[in-house]
């Protein structure tokens, strides 16, 4: 069975995100926010340039999408403002696994990767490992499922999509 299909897995995304306490104003429906800023003040260019993740600061921010987000060099904040689509990560920074599950889940730091130059973020050291054992194939399914939930409140996602 997939790992996509396996109960426990939806099981635990589901008690995950129904224990999230989410407040979504308009901007962090489509972006994941912790702290009043995007990825919880991470800064994304940073994930390319230095290859880990790296805290920004209220020094250097940008606004896109209605989201400030921060960085930890002017260097960097010029970087993402010259290009966001390029730093961004996807599925507006909520957990690639969950969004291939249908879900947005709060993300943590620590649990990324880079595929095909694009930034990929997770909730956890074991769901980032989970997510690495299908890349294209979650890949594909969190494009596809970002389309259905982008728009909508992470706290209005109770059922898993479940794609063969």
């Amino acid at each position: 069975m997939p790992l996509y299909t396996s109960k426990s897995v939806l099981l635990g995304l589901t008690a995950l995100f129904s224990a999230a306490a989410f407040t979504a104003s308009a901007d962090e429906i489509t972006t994941f926010t912790k702290g009043g800023a995007a990825i919880g003040g991470t800064d994304p260019v940073a994930y390319f340039t230095e290859g880990k993740p790296v805290a920004g600061t209220d020094e250097y921010t940008v606004e896109y999408d209605d989201v400030t987000w921060k960085f930890s060099s002017a260097e960097n904040r010029d970087k993402f403002a010259a290009d966001p689509a390029k730093y961004a990560p996807q599925y507006g920074g909520f957990c690639a696994f969950g969004a291939a599950m249908g879900f947005k889940v709060p993300v943590v730091p620590e649990a990324w990767s880079i595929v095909d130059g694009k930034l990929y973020l997770n909730n956890s050291a074991k769901v980032q490992e989970r997510f690495e054992q299908d890349i294209p194939g979650h890949i594909k399914n969190a494009t596809l499922n970002w389309e259905i939930i982008k728009d909508k409140k992470p706290e209005d996602l109770k059922e898993p999509i479940i794609r063969n």
